[in-house]
């Protein structure tokens, strides 16, 4: 869950993981620490059509989650800007 200063600002004041409730360490509107946010809205022949879910996961909550999957998540290296 994110908190900004205000409705209209992108200045991002703190998130909190959405399983654990761990408060994330965020720094000059800067997450300082391993975070995934996911963000989706739901399509058609969905019995949740035209809701969008967000949430956010510390990373040893979407650790713990992706192990209690069948098929692994992909993975690939990337350059960081």
């Amino acid at each position: 869950m994110r908190k900004y200063n205000d409705k209209e600002s992108t200045e991002l004041l703190e998130i909190q993981c959405n399983c654990c409730g761990k408060q994330l360490l965020v720094k000059n509107g800067i997450v300082r620490e391993g975070c995934m946010m996911y963000q989706d809205i739901f399509g058609y022949f969905s019995h949740k059509d035209g809701e969008m879910h967000s949430f956010d996961l510390c990373e040893d909550c979407y650790d713990r989650i992706v192990q209690s999957f069948k098929i692994p998540v992909s993975i690939e290296e990337k350059e960081l800007l």
